[in-house]
C-alpha cells in the first residue's frame, strides 16, 4: 500500500488540490482526464512503488480543487506549470490521460524546462470531427446526485454509459446523498476547450515521449497514433490490448509496466 497525502497549493488564482503518493523514485506528475480526479492514479502509484513517486493533481473543475471561472487550454497550462514550479522536483515526467494528455503536451511545448518526459494516455493531436467520431461526451442535464451510490451509478447507466466506474471514482457522500465532485456544465466547457488541431503543439517539444493507445480506443485511431510517432522524434508507441479509453482502469498492470519500461529504458 502507498501512503497518500492530499495537499493544496495556490496557483494561477485558484487553490489546487493534489495527491502525493510519496515514496522514492523518479517523480511522475499524472494528469487525469475530464470527469476524473488525481485519486484515479492510486493503483498506478501502488504498482510503481519504490521506482516512481506519483503526484496527481485534481485539475480545475475536478475533485477537491473545485470550480473555476474558465476552462481554457491556457488555464490548464498555467495551472500545471505553476504546480510543477511549486513542487520543485526538477524536470518531471508528465503523464496525461485524455484531456489531461492534451494539457501535458501543451505544458511540454510551452515550458520545456519543467518536463523531462511525456506519457500520453489514449489521446492525440486531433480532437474534432470528422477525424474523431465523438470528440466530446454531451453530458448537459445529466443527474448530479442521488440518495445512494448505487442509485447514482444507475442514473449514469441510464444516460448510455454501460460501466460508470470512471465517473463513480469522483462520487462522494455528503449531507445524506451521493454527488459528483464536478459540475456537468463545467465538464462541457473542459471538453470543448480541448477541441482542435494540436499538431503544432504536439511537435513543439523534444523530450522523450511515450504514446499509450488502447486497443479499443474511441479517441485515438491507430493511424493517428502511428502518425504521432512517425512525425515526432524520440517517441514510442505501445498499444495496450483488451483496453478501452481508460487504460489505467481496464489494464492497470500493463499500463504500469509500459510506463516503468519507458521511464527506465536503457
Amino acid at each position: 500500500m502507498v501512503r497518500v497525502i492530499r495537499h493544496t497549493v495556490r496557483v494561477n488564482g485558484i487553490t489546487l488540490a493534489y495527491e502525493d503518493f510519496g515514496g522514492v523514485g523518479r517523480p511522475l506528475v499524472a494528469l487525469h482526464g475530464s470527469f476524473g480526479r488525481g485519486a484515479i492514479f492510486a493503483r498506478l502509484a501502488a504498482d510503481l512503488a519504490g521506482r516512481v513517486r506519483v503526484v496527481a493533481p485534481d485539475l480545475r473543475g475536478h475533485g477537491h480543487t473545485g470550480r473555476a471561472p474558465s476552462y481554457t487550454d491556457t488555464d490548464f497550462v498555467a495551472d500545471i506549470a505553476e504546480l510543477l514550479t511549486a513542487l520543485d522536483l526538477g524536470p518531471v515526467a508528465l503523464l496525461g490521460h485524455s484531456r489531461g494528455g492534451i494539457a501535458a503536451y501543451q505544458v511540454a511545448a510551452a515550458h520545456p524546462h519543467l518536463v523531462s518526459a511525456l506519457i500520453i494516455e489514449d489521446v492525440g493531436p486531433i480532437m474534432r470531427t470528422p477525424e474523431i467520431a465523438t470528440p466530446i461526451l454531451d453530458v448537459r442535464g445529466w443527474p448530479d446526485r442521488a440518495p445512494t451510490k448505487a442509485a447514482l451509478a444507475e442514473a449514469i447507466r441510464a444516460e448510455g454509459i454501460p460501466d460508470p466506474t470512471y465517473f463513480m471514482q469522483s462520487a462522494i457522500e455528503t449531507d445524506g446523498h451521493w454527488r459528483f465532485l464536478f459540475d456537468w456544465a463545467d465538464m462541457m466547457a473542459v471538453q470543448t476547450g480541448g477541441l482542435g488541431d494540436w499538431w503544432p503543439t504536439w511537435l513543439a517539444s523534444t523530450c522523450p515521449a511515450l504514446v499509450l493507445r488502447a486497443e479499443h480506443s474511441s479517441l485515438l485511431p491507430a493511424t493517428l497514433a502511428a502518425e504521432m510517432v512517425a512525425r515526432r522524434p524520440d517517441t514510442d508507441l505501445v498499444e495496450i490490448p483488451n483496453a478501452g479509453h481508460w487504460i489505467h482502469d481496464d489494464a492497470p498492470a500493463a499500463f504500469a509496466a509500459a510506463i516503468a519500461a519507458f521511464l527506465y529504458r536503457p
